[in-house]
């Protein structure tokens, strides 16, 4: 049998205060560092599950914890609870993981990935451009209004985009709206990649049953190498 990835709940400072988060490493014990930002449910046993999966490919996997615990299958509570994380407040968090994943001795690069879905597609995007150089590449999947930007100017990471064709919370008009926007205002290499599916395509815990496995698997195998290219 396998050996299990090694994993850990971890605390680190964010904006003044002590934020949660949940590490994942790879079997080396080191390797480059990436940050997956949860979806309006919270830090799922999904978000974790890509965090490991992560590390299974050599990276040091960091999950913060944007809900201080709170974890729900609900979509109108999670919109809510969306609704109530300020944008400023959920940018600060993830901040403060940026210093914590550059600060560990695990950590062997000098520049980090970043990788999201739905909400935390919308916050990669937005910490792409607040961190600028810090960040190298970044992988947002169906990311909604919330967290994205206005301006991407700063943006320095490479991006590739995962955005579904019939997406009912983001209209793939949005998606290529946007797409051309960041290529226009940061210069930065950027690839969107367009699914036949749904929201959500990406997460077998959805509840409204979008997951597709085809679907996902093609578009999980090339942020990693894309992440591997990059930040690697």
């Amino acid at each position: 049998m396998a050996e299990k990835t090694p994993h850990q709940n971890v605390t680190f400072e964010s904006a003044g205060t002590e934020a949660h988060g949940y590490l994942a490493l790879p079997e080396s014990g080191s390797g480059p560092g990436v940050i997956v930002i949860q979806e309006w449910w919270g830090l799922t046993d999904h978000i974790r599950d890509v965090a490991d999966r992560l590390a299974a490919q050599g990276f040091v996997a960091l999950a913060p914890d944007l809900f201080g615990g709170w974890i729900t299958h609900d979509g109108e509570e999670a919109g809510r609870m969306m609704s109530e994380l300020p944008e400023e407040k959920g940018a600060e968090l993830l901040a403060g993981a940026v210093d914590f994943l550059l600060g560990s001795e695990a950590v062997t690069s000098s520049k980090l990935g970043v990788i999201g879905f739905c909400m935390g597609g919308g916050f990669v995007l937005q910490l792409a451009a607040q961190q600028g150089e810090k960040i190298a590449a970044a992988v947002p999947f169906y990311g909604v209004g919330q967290g994205v930007p206005n301006d991407f100017s700063g943006v320095r990471a490479a991006i590739q985009g995962h955005y579904a064709n019939f997406d009912d919370f983001y209209p793939v008009e949005e998606a290529r709206k946007q797409e051309e926007q960041i290529r226009r205002e940061s210069g930065a290499e950027v690839e969107y990649f367009y699914y036949d599916g749904k929201h959500a395509f990406h997460n077998d815990e959805n509840p409204a049953g979008n997951y597709d496995p085809q679907l996902a698997k093609l578009a999980f195998s090339r942020a990693v190498d894309f992440l591997r290219a990059k930040v690697a």
